[in-house]
């Protein structure tokens, strides 16, 4: 029976703690072509602390990142995707890194304002 209630207090403790978290989706625009920087992509937005799952689209160029707000901005994904070499809505890649990307991967990179 002891062991059925800490069972319980454990299991009422993690959801708790589930719940406590301020996971947000977000959705935005990750210029790139191929496979590779699907991969190149997502790998550098789930490296940062507090990302919970980065899912690149090739045909929309569209990301969507589930994420703990508590731990890691959106700025800061913004950031992390440019650092490798690919352009976002919010954050342009240096165009040192955007040039050392594989020719397939090297989009067309959008207009700045």
């Amino acid at each position: 029976m002891k062991t059925l209630n800490l069972l319980l207090v454990f299991m009422v403790l993690g959801i708790t703690a589930l719940v406590a978290q301020d996971i947000k989706k977000e959705e935005f625009k990750v210029y790139g072509n191929c496979g590779m920087c699907e991969k190149r992509i997502e790998k550098a937005a789930t490296e940062l602390d507090g990302i919970v799952s980065a899912d690149w689209d090739k045909e929309s160029k569209m990301i969507l990142v589930s994420f703990d707000a508590d731990k890691v901005s959106l700025e800061d994904i913004h950031k992390a995707i440019a650092k490798v070499g690919h352009d976002t809505d919010d954050e342009k890649a240096d165009d040192e890194v955007y040039n050392g990307l594989p020719g397939c991967c090297q989009y067309e990179r959008p207009e700045e304002e």
